[in-house]
């Protein structure tokens, strides 16, 4: 098989049942992502989403279809591959330095961790946390404590950034601040971000592709490419564009809705 290099997901007629329970989460689930871009999956509850952002983290394995990541069919999680859920949970007795070089110490040893502290301390200075190495998690609010776990994800320099609602419980000003970094950090690292979001204005400000999907069984309904300028910023959000777009999106989870009873 001919590899696309600049492909970094490629998943065709992906299919994951849960036979104990008798259900369908995915079906015929198939998706190219390019490498360096930001797509979105959104959908209502149940459609699958974070079930697929498991599939192509090797948390799960599909029932049937093919997954590969850079050619490489995804059998466990890629070392590649940086994950982030909905709550960064930093552990409580290790300070924010010492979080964000949990991996390295897990994958490498403590010298290891003790090596790449600069490259920690840098990617504390480019959220915004710089003067916080020391603290510990009870001391971070919230939008810190997700910035911080941000950091943890990417000390290992991931290629590919898959993110499960991340910023929902944040509020709406720090959950926008954070959309931006995002950006940010994936147009600085070259990364590839994939995001779970239940947000149509988060969808389209983040993404260069967006994946409408519908429930009974899960699955893409509609597909749809987001033409803006990079790099964007809040006041996009007041371009009649930003609005058309969100509206497509709208529209579409609404026919996804309506054809999955």
């Amino acid at each position: 098989m001919d590899v696309d290099v600049k492909t970094s997901y490629r998943i065709a007629d992906l299919t994951k049942s849960f036979d104990r329970a008798g259900v369908v989460a995915l079906q015929d689930v198939t998706l190219d992502v390019p490498q360096g871009s930001i797509i979105s999956l959104i959908g209502p509850s149940g459609c699958g989403k974070s079930t697929l952002l498991s599939i192509m983290g090797g948390l799960l394995s599909q029932s049937t279809g093919t997954v590969e990541l850079f050619g490489a069919d995804v059998e466990g999680p890629p070392r590649e591959v940086g994950i982030m859920f909905q709550k960064g949970t930093l552990l409580p007795w290790r300070s924010v330095i010492e979080n964000i070089l949990l991996p390295i110490e897990i994958q490498s040893g403590k010298k290891a961790a003790r090596t790449a502290r600069p490259q920690a301390e840098a990617l504390l200075t480019m959220v915004g946390l710089s003067g916080s190495e020391e603290r510990f998690p009870d001391e971070l609010s919230g939008g810190m404590a997700q910035r911080a776990a941000i950091c943890r994800m990417l000390i290992t320099e991931p290629q590919v950034l898959l993110l499960d609602e991340p910023f929902g419980a944040l509020d709406e000003l720090t959950r926008e601040k954070m959309d931006l970094e995002i950006q940010r950090i994936a147009a600085a690292q070259g990364a590839t971000v994939i995001v779970v979001t239940h947000s149509i204005p988060e969808a389209v400000l983040l993404s260069d592709t967006v994946y409408a999907m519908a429930t009974h069984p899960g699955r893409i309904s509609e597909v749809i490419d987001i033409d803006l300028p990079r790099p964007r910023e809040l006041s996009i959000m007041e371009d009649p564009a930003f609005g058309r777009y969100t509206t497509r999106v709208r529209r579409a989870l609404d026919r996804g809705h309506d054809t999955a009873a």
